[in-house]
């Protein structure tokens, strides 16, 4: 796995993408710390309205990233956020009020949602090879785990001699040592022909509809999109609701939330460096969906523990569940980014991840403000069931919409391409309907509409007339 950081240019992406989700991991826990300060019992709500803001950031924006790395230089982009974010991390520790954490989260959540998907749409064309890719998405997980591993236990060794806000300088540092170690790679420009041979049309507003039909007319990423809602209902107990549970329910100290939050980066880690290797022997969907069914039974334990009061095993179970939820997030989300490339011709590729960027965060728009409200309002024990609820219905959903049989390579029909199309070269005349073949299907300009399943049958048969496109290796 750690042959890929043979790359120069992608060591140092790994390297800046580290070190700001380590300085992201402190903010974490002083912002959850901030908001208690300032609402004590309500820091749920607050967590959970301010975190709202974060995904309404993200997914108003995400999608015009795709458009937006098409036009600025990358590094530029990136190197610009990063220093944005540096900025508004620099002034988290001098507020006071309520109002003032809501629009400094807006500001700095809208920088991220423009850097976020540009850096995960250079990695693919970084490393082209499918082993060295998957390895690179291993190791992107384990950046995003130190976010809530080592972040959380930096911040608790920091805690003994620092009051909180002091933390949010450790994100400023690392926001702008990302800053630094971007503008010292050498990135590619766009994919050649970027919106001409792809699903995308040559304007922004283009790009950034093709990755949201891409979703649309695409089985397997329908299902990511539901895989995203479990993973999101999860999340957002931990993140939201972790420093109530730690302060109030159970009486710790500060530095029991940085424990708590550890144990689901222990557990996010742990399944991180395993999937590889497991990915090869069993696949994507398989290691998918089984996590994604053990996060409700995982969030029913949370709830028990929550229940049963703040004495005997009640604290070791929430640990233990804690990082069972990192483990099961991370068997979802790891290979995610691994279904989005199978599922997208090479040009497409920025306008997928950024309408998977915003379609996911849309799924955390819902469940964030749902975890602190109901914890707020209704009590832990409560917040837990209805998130576990919802993560069975993101499972069952993702089990549905993903056919059990999904081949790359797909027969299918044309019915409006002349004959002597190059796309056409290897196809078959059937009879007055058009021509058909088969090879790596992705929905894009030659394709609109993926090809039905025969009835009765677990293969693919080719459809009605329809436009799409697909990625054909060597043409």
């Amino acid at each position: 796995m750690l042959s890929v950081l043979r790359n120069r240019t992608y060591r140092h992406l790994f390297a800046a993408q580290a070190v700001a989700l380590v300085g992201t991991g402190l903010a974490t826990v002083a912002l959850a710390l901030l908001a208690y300060d300032l609402a004590g019992s309500d820091a749920t709500a607050v967590l959970g309205t301010a975190l709202a803001i974060k995904m309404t950031a993200y997914v108003a924006i995400a999608p015009l990233a795709g458009a937006l790395a098409g036009r600025v230089p990358r590094k530029t982009l990136l190197v610009a956020m990063d220093l944005t974010r540096a900025g508004v991390a620099l002034a988290l520790p001098f507020v006071d009020r309520v109002w003032q954490v809501y629009l400094l989260i807006l500001l700095l959540q809208a920088a991220s949602a423009a850097f976020t998907p540009t850096f995960q749409a250079v990695i693919p064309e970084l490393l082209p090879a499918e082993r060295d890719y998957t390895a690179a998405l291993s190791l992107s997980r384990l950046a995003y785990d130190l976010e809530s591993l080592f972040g959380p236990v930096l911040a608790a060794l920091l805690l003994a001699v620092v009051p909180y806000d002091r933390l949010f300088a450790g994100t400023v540092i690392g926001f702008l040592g990302s800053a630094a170690l971007v503008a010292s790679a050498v990135l590619p420009g766009p994919p050649r022909g970027a919106g001409d041979r792809g699903a995308g049309d040559r304007g922004g507003p283009g790009r950034a509809a093709a990755g949201i039909r891409l979703f649309r007319a695409t089985p397997r990423l329908r299902a990511l999109l539901a895989l995203d809602l479990a993973t999101a209902a999860a999340g957002a107990v931990v993140f939201v609701d972790t420093v109530v549970v730690v302060r109030d329910h159970f009486h710790r100290p500060a530095g029991a939330v940085s424990l708590a939050l550890g144990c689901f980066g222990a557990g996010s880690v742990l399944v991180a460096l395993g999937l590889p290797r497991l990915l090869e022997r069993v696949g994507d969907r398989a290691v998918m969906l089984g996590a994604a069914f053990g996060l409700p039974v995982v969030l029913a334990a949370a709830a028990l523990a929550t229940a049963a009061g703040p004495g005997g095993w009640g604290w070791a179970v929430l640990l233990i569940a804690w990082g069972l939820l990192g483990a099961g997030s991370s068997g979802v989300l790891t290979p995610a980014g691994r279904v989005l490339r199978r599922s997208a011709a090479e040009p497409d590729l920025p306008a997928a991840f950024a309408a998977q960027f915003s379609l996911s965060h849309s799924c955390w728009l819902l469940t964030y403000p749902l975890a602190g409200w109901l914890a707020a309002g209704a009590g832990l024990p409560v917040a837990c069931a209805v998130l576990g609820a919802i993560a069975l219905a993101g499972a069952a959903g993702a089990l549905a919409l993903w056919p059990a049989h999904d081949p790359g390579a797909l027969p299918h029909l044309h019915a409006d391409l002349a004959a002597d199309h190059p796309h056409l070269a290897d196809a078959h005349r059937a009879g007055a309907g058009g021509w058909t073949h088969g090879h790596h299907f992705v929905i894009d300009r030659h394709h609109r509409a993926w090809p039905q399943p025969a009835a009765g049958r677990g293969r693919r048969r080719p459809g009605r007339p329809r436009r799409a496109t697909a990625r054909r290796v060597g043409r």
